[in-house]
């Protein structure tokens, strides 16, 4: 795909205001054949799992097979008229602060389906929800995503990540990923196992998106993979992941530690520890819940709070594993 030229001329000469970004995303939606959704003050509670967060500037949500080309135009526009972009999936590991996020929030999340099934292995769209992956292979008896199964979110998230769970991670099954470079070209990334670490990918460092990710797929039994599936979704459930909106693990796991973070947080006796809406579970101490009335700022605060007690108790030092974004220097 070539570097896509400006859509119109004259729109190089907009300066990045709040009151033109709508504008700009109309003309590339309309040389680009969009279907989908844009609107502006979005709120980014609607799209957290968190269910916090103030109004992105403009929020757009391309549906179907106009993604890639409409991406790739408004990530050329965007890098030249200074235009902040930020790549939203399921919001299921996200705090946006309360007073919002600037510039475009673009929403992959109508990208989904077009799972590709070949053999042994399985393409799948970065919008799809990973746990309708998780299904999609299961009824087809193909194991090797059951890991996955009750994980909110999306597959580009959960590649972007490298999600890891019940000792297995994404990079054990992933393939390859189909991204947009740097160059706004579609670009096919073999996975290499020495490119990936603990919640960490090679996308993490650098400026695309993520379209698509194959995954090895192996031949089970469909009873086995439907109650390995059942059982991960009940542990997550007993785990309390699903009470109330949350994001499951705030902080990394680190073997150096010697225990899991809940436990260093449990042993502490922090379980509870509340700042405002935001609770630490009083079932599980490395999840923060919002109870009902919680604010961006109350969750980041609480998740300050807690790393600084570990640290002044134990000298260890805990790293989020959720991710703050937005304009925070506003947030009060």
């Amino acid at each position: 795909m070539p570097l896509p030229p400006p859509v119109f001329a004259d729109i190089l000469r907009y300066m990045y205001t709040s009151t033109n970004l709508l504008d700009i995303a109309k003309a590339i939606a309309a040389e680009t054949a969009f279907s989908g959704e844009m609107r502006c003050n979005e709120p980014m509670a609607s799209h957290t799992t968190f269910k916090v967060g103030g109004p992105a500037e403009l929020w757009v949500r391309p549906q179907g097979d106009c993604f890639p080309g409409f991406v790739a135009a408004i990530l050329g526009q965007a890098r030249a008229l200074g235009i902040p972009l930020f790549v939203l999936g399921g919001g299921a590991n996200l705090v946006a602060a309360d007073a919002g996020i600037r510039g475009i929030v673009l929403d992959t999340t109508g990208w989904s389906g077009g799972a590709g099934w070949e053999g042994g292995s399985v393409k799948v769209r970065a919008g799809t929800v990973v746990d309708e992956a998780v299904e999609a292979a299961a009824e087809r008896g193909w194991g090797g995503l059951e890991f996955l199964a009750g994980m909110p979110g999306t597959v580009g998230g959960a590649v972007w990540m490298n999600a890891r769970c019940y000792e297995k991670q994404v990079s054990d099954v992933l393939m390859g990923t189909e991204i947009l470079d740097e160059n706004f070209q579609r670009v096919w990334v073999p996975c290499k196992a020495g490119d990936f670490a603990y919640k960490r990918s090679p996308f993490q460092k650098r400026d695309v998106v993520i379209l698509a990710a194959e995954f090895r797929l192996e031949k089970r039994a469909a009873a086995d993979i439907r109650q390995e599936m059942e059982a991960h979704r009940q542990d997550r459930k007993e785990k309390g992941h699903y009470r109330y909106p949350s994001a499951g693990s705030v902080f990394k796991n680190n073997r150096e530690f010697g225990k899991p973070t809940g436990k260093i947080i449990d042993e502490l006796g922090l379980r509870g520890l509340r700042i405002g809406g935001a609770q630490l579970a009083p079932w599980h101490g490395n999840i923060i819940i919002n109870t009902g009335n919680a604010t961006a700022a109350d969750i980041r605060k609480l998740t300050e709070q807690a790393a600084r007690r570990v640290k002044d108790a134990l000298g260890i030092a805990l790293e989020p594993e959720i991710i703050f974004v937005g304009n925070w220097e506003e947030n009060g």
